[in-house]
């Protein structure tokens, strides 16, 4: 086993893996841009450094400069997270020609499933179901058009070069197609300097479902199950749980072989995702291959009992895996409700600022994987992802209902976060009945209905003034204009928290 990692990311993720290295008695280096010095993940890391400024194409993404904090401070290994350089198989090529172990797939791998037409031409190959589209990438306006006139509207653009929701847009008819086009090829180019783009039929009302691998460099590949991730925005996972509600044992038979075939037949190595669409007839269709550990993995560590950072870790490492297919049955039921900086009643918009007061929801069937404390400043210059909370019950009821509870226990002053968006989901009837699909957000009009009480919005207003007034107080402290006794604050809370519960 390694002795020193070096983890490449920021937030809950690099929190999340430092605890699973402390554990296995592996130090863990911690790297961090200018805004980030404060951060969680630099105080709980045994070594942090300096990579750059905010922005990550000048910090996380240096390839070259995180490589050389790895092996001035005696790293063995890098573990990229997920995001940045995760995916980045020419990355991946440089750690191993740097005499580290890179804690993911090999390079070869990378490129292969991370380039969304390759993958799709190897599924095609090997008889497993794809959604009818492209095979190869297209940069051309006029091809484009063409080729998306021939497959029939409506169909998705989407990045061939990277994952994650980004490069993505739906397209009805000719009208939209140009402004669509342009639109997918800056996003993708932005996201992973490549605008190339697929093409691919739109299915309708599908639920996404994705299967978790893992695979050693001894050719053992297993998946750990399935988890549903059809609750999206703009493409963006919000709520994943496991198992799916339409996955049958057969049905869970017939795609977990799929995803071992795939990730057997790229020469897979490590954690690693095959992801579907599965129509309302129960028929699914290989959508793409996330070479690296995804968000959503609690749930599936819940249902296994399997720690996927350590396996990460141990994989890297040379060991070969301990669990055999036969052994890995789902127990119990888990969610996971991803606690973003973002104001879900205005559209989602990102909000930044610094963190007030916070508590965590605990209690038993409860984890919260977190990346903030309080006095924390949350920046606009990263992903809004602040937290995970994940719920384990033994029944899908029982989770929910353990959900609901523990979001309503969570408190965070400061910034909005998505909590009450989650709470409403959690009590929309189509959800817990497990009708849902992509579209679920939208159709449900879960933020924006008819539902929406004069209390909550009164609520709200009044909490909004409260905090502005503690604001202004705080500001007069500061200047010598006047002062304030701690009990005024915990006052303040208190009425905040009761006036946010009406």
């Amino acid at each position: 086993m390694f002795r020193k990692v070096l983890i490449a990311n920021r937030g809950e993720l690099a929190v999340r893996v430092i605890r699973a290295c402390h554990e296995l008695g592996i130090e863990a280096v911690a790297i961090y841009s200018e805004p980030d010095r404060t951060s969680l993940h630099v105080q709980m890391a045994d070594e942090a450094y300096l990579v750059g400024p905010a922005p990550s194409v000048e910090s996380y993404l240096k390839q070259d400069r995180v490589i050389s904090v790895a092996n001035k401070t005696g790293a063995e290994a890098i573990h990229p997270g997920y995001g940045f350089l995760a995916e980045n198989g020419e990355f991946a090529r440089k750690v191993e020609e740097a005499g580290l172990k890179f804690v993911g797939p090999r390079a070869e791998s990378i490129k292969m499933m991370g380039d969304k037409t390759q993958a799709r031409a190897l599924a095609k190959r090997l008889k497993v179901p794809t959604i009818p589209g492209t095979v190869r990438p297209i940069s051309d306006h006029e091809e484009a058009l063409k080729t998306a006139q021939d497959i029939g509207y409506p169909i998705l653009l989407k990045a061939a070069a990277g994952g994650g929701g980004k490069g993505i847009r739906l397209v009805r008819d000719d009208s939209e197609f140009g402004s669509a086009f342009r639109a997918s090829q800056n996003e993708a180019r932005s996201a992973f300097g490549d605008d190339r783009i697929y093409i691919e039929k739109y299915i309708q009302k599908p639920r996404h479902i994705e299967f978790q691998i893992l695979a050693d460099r001894q050719g053992n590949t297993v998946h750990l199950l399935e988890r549903e991730c059809s609750i999206q925005r703009r493409h963006q996972k919000l709520i994943e749980e496991s198992p799916a509600v339409p996955v049958t044992p057969k049905i869970r038979k017939t795609m977990g072989e799929a995803a071992v075939r795939l990730a057997k037949a790229a020469k897979y190595e490590n954690a690693g995702t095959i992801e579907f669409l599965m129509d309302g007839n129960g028929n699914f269709y290989f959508l793409e291959m996330n070479t690296r550990l995804q968000v959503e993995h609690p749930v599936t560590e819940a249902i296994t009992g399997i720690d996927l950072v350590k396996e990460q870790l141990r994989i890297a490492a040379g060991e070969s895996l301990q669990v055999k297919q036969g052994d890995i049955q789902p127990k119990g039921h888990a969610i996971e409700c991803r606690i973003c900086a973002e104001d879900a009643g205005a559209g989602f918009m990102p909000s930044t600022g610094k963190i007030e007061y916070l508590f965590e929801p605990n209690g038993n069937g409860v984890r919260c994987d977190s990346g903030i404390y309080a006095g924390v400043q949350v920046y606009p210059y990263y992903d809004p992802l602040l937290a995970k909370l994940i719920v384990w019950a033994a029944t899908r009821d029982e989770a929910i209902d353990r959900m609901r509870r523990a979001l309503n226990e969570y408190q965070v002053y400061g910034i909005e976060t998505c909590i009450p968006f989650h709470i409403r989901v959690m009590d929309n009837e189509r959800f817990r009945a497990g009708e849902i699909t992509t579209h679920f957000i939208e159709q449900e009009k879960i933020m924006t209905s008819d539902g929406e009480d004069e209390a909550l919005n009164f609520a709200c207003a009044v909490s909004s003034t409260l905090h502005h007034t503690a604001e202004n107080k705080r500001s007069a402290l500061t200047n010598g204009v006047a002062n304030r006794s701690s009990r005024d604050n915990w006052k303040m809370i208190g009425r905040m928290e009761v006036l946010n519960k009406q």
